[in-house]
């Protein structure tokens, strides 16, 4: 972790920080709301601010085993994937469904959710996955 910075600049990480736990938090019982991104925004900006706040979201009982998974084995856990496949593909059908949007615009969207889909979906489940992909 890098020495974290003093200032002005720590109390906007230790803001953004604060503002990413909420929203993880809220992601843990809302379905369409992820998780794991918030998390890794988190420890971001934790870890450039206060290292007091990166250890106890590292030690966090809830949070700490996503955060820790990602970190040493690039994992999502199977949850986490589904729920964002799920938010993604709700998104690109309230887009479509949208009148005012360009076909091209659709097709952008649509190909870079598939691409975000894709590379999620190759991501390892969790430490004991020893490569398998789901």
């Amino acid at each position: 972790m890098a020495q974290p910075l003093t200032g002005p600049a720590k109390w906007l990480l230790l803001a953004i920080g604060w503002i990413a736990v909420g929203l993880a938090a809220l992601g843990a019982f809302l379905p369409l709301l992820p998780t794991v991104p918030f998390l890794l925004v988190a420890a971001w900006a934790f870890g450039r601010s206060s290292t007091r706040l990166h250890s106890w979201l590292y030690d966090n009982r809830i949070f700490g085993p996503l955060l820790r998974d990602w970190q040493q084995h690039g994992a999502i856990p199977r949850w986490a994937k589904v729920m964002a496949i799920l938010a993604m593909s709700l998104a690109m059908v309230g887009l479509a469904q949208r009148d005012t949007m360009p076909v091209w615009v659709l097709i952008v969207i649509g190909l870079t959710l598939a691409t975000v889909a894709v590379w999620i979906v190759t991501r390892p489940s969790g430490p004991a996955d020893d490569g398998r992909k789901d």
